[in-house]
């Protein structure tokens, strides 16, 4: 049940009603925008909210069980706040929405719809569909520790404590050829052995990426130069010259984690666990079964 201010009980009661949808957005870079369906700008709470973006809202769906909710919100790219970039360069990925119901002629009468997040957006050359999903998608998601033989933590953060700013694990280089969209080669890099980065990072220093940052999907050497490839196409197109910083990879291995790092004292899996081929074993007569380790 929604709890209806006064005045805009009295509204809705009028049978003749001034209503329109309006979205707050507050992205993963902390950038608050606002969008309405209506023909001019509104404002509440400090946010503007913007016609010219052309948001159309489908109808808004709510189930008693604990299923997660979604409602999908359509946009041209007509707005200089919503630009094709932004969308593929992740900003817009799991931002918090705040779905209203405003009366138009007076926005101090409004009811808050929906809480949520954005989910799957799918994009196309002139306009995008966002998916907006309830908080029940968040009981979903995998809280706590996994029970498994390989580390979850990410290299470099708190918990692994790799400092990857140190030269051995960190090296600036430039582009010197592409192959493919997502492939390159590069200078400065030649002296770490195939497979360094490998599962790192890159972030660019100059270029049209400039600031942006991309995963390491493979390292090799061809002769003088190294070889690197993303995990996936960059936003803007790669070009000779481009700087970038990259920083090494760890593929969750124990054995990585104490090579490469000298680190396994800090290592966050549990690499003596059985596989998932023991389930599978099955008694013989050569002797091996006798109730020992595995």
């Amino acid at each position: 049940m929604k709890a209806l201010g006064t005045a805009l009980q009295a509204h809705l009661d009028d049978g003749t009603t001034t209503l329109a949808w309006c979205w707050r957005i507050t992205r993963s870079d902390g950038v608050v925008l606002g969008f309405t369906d209506h023909d001019r700008d509104l404002a509440f709470d400090g946010t503007g909210f913007e016609p010219e973006s052309g948001f159309a809202a489908s109808e808004v769906r709510s189930a008693s069980d604990l299923s997660v909710d979604a409602q999908d919100a359509e946009g041209v790219l007509s707005s200089d706040r919503i630009t094709e970039t932004d969308i593929r360069d992740g900003r817009w990925d799991n931002a918090d929405v705040e779905v209203w119901r405003v009366n138009w002629a007076n926005t101090s009468q409004r009811v808050l719809m929906r809480r949520g997040a954005i989910g799957q957006i799918r994009r196309g050359r002139l306009a995008f569909v966002a998916e907006v999903r309830s908080l029940a998608h968040l009981l979903g998601q995998n809280v706590g520790r996994s029970f498994q033989a390989t580390c979850d933590a990410v290299v470099g953060d708190s918990r692994c404590g790799v400092d990857l700013d140190d030269p051995a694990y960190r090296s600036a280089g430039v582009v010197t050829g592409i192959s493919l969209d997502r492939a390159f080669t590069a200078s400065g890099i030649g002296s770490f052995e195939a497979g360094w980065f490998t599962f790192g990072t890159v972030e660019w220093t100059s270029g049209a990426n400039a600031g942006r940052r991309a995963e390491v999907s493979g390292h090799g050497l061809d002769g003088g130069d190294a070889s690197v490839s993303l995990l996936e196409a960059p936003v803007l197109q790669i070009a000779e010259g481009d700087g970038f910083v990259i920083r090494a990879g760890c593929d969750k291995r124990v054995a990585t984690c104490a090579d490469r790092f000298a680190n396994a004292v800090n290592f966050r899996g549990f690499p003596h666990i059985p596989g998932q081929d023991t389930i599978l074993r099955y008694a013989t007569s050569d002797g091996g079964h006798d109730g020992s380790v595995l």
